[in-house]
């Protein structure tokens, strides 16, 4: 696959499908890579630690230049940098401007803060109704969420519509009293064989 291909393609997705109960039944449609293989696990670990580690940065920084601003001492630990790299590095953020330092670090802060991955489930609660729930944008987030009730539900149904200049099967859901159907994973509109598993 060339790197074009890999980068212009949307990530793969994945369907988990949970039975904790024999009257519930919860279809999770994922972009998340699997975390299977000691590669996955450690290449998960070395992104959480990297984002964890810039958003202390970006946070150190911000605490850093305030502290210096109210002309109080701003102490970096010794065993972090030399004198003279600490003096340096306390003479470049005193004289940074807040308007080039605040963006900059509330940038880095929502990248670390945003979730890289999608997922979006379809829970099925028998004799009750139906439960759907989209994460969201960022990890501080709740998901989106909608409980169905099985007595407003008219049907269930796979349509076909157009996305950009291809055709794309989406589950909906036909609500008694509402002129809109709801769509069951509306962000990641998984292939129609997932969908045909969703509706069964």
């Amino acid at each position: 696959m060339t790197l074009l291909q890999r980068l212009t393609s949307p990530p793969a997705q994945t369907l988990r499908v949970l039975q904790p109960t024999p009257a519930t039944i919860s279809y999770t449609v994922s972009t998340r890579p699997p975390r299977t293989t000691v590669p996955a696990l450690l290449s998960w670990t070395l992104n959480l630690l990297t984002r964890l580690l810039l958003g202390l940065c970006a946070l150190s920084l911000l605490w850093t230049k305030q502290r210096l601003a109210a002309n109080h001492p701003a102490p970096l630990p010794a065993w972090l940098l030399s004198p003279k790299t600490r003096t340096r590095a306390l003479a470049l953020l005193a004289t940074t401007p807040w308007r080039y330092l605040a963006p900059l670090a509330l940038l880095v802060l929502v990248l670390v803060c945003r979730r890289p991955y999608t997922e979006e489930s379809l829970t099925l609660l028998r004799g009750l109704g139906v439960q759907t729930s989209t994460t969201s944008a960022t990890y501080l987030q709740t998901p989106t969420t909608r409980f169905i009730p099985s007595t407003q539900i008219q049907d269930i149904v796979i349509h076909e519509a157009f996305k950009g200049f291809e055709i794309r099967f989406y589950l909906a859901i036909v609500v008694q009293g509402e002129r809109d159907v709801v769509v069951v994973f509306p962000g990641l509109l998984p292939r129609r064989r997932v969908l045909e598993e969703g509706k069964e």
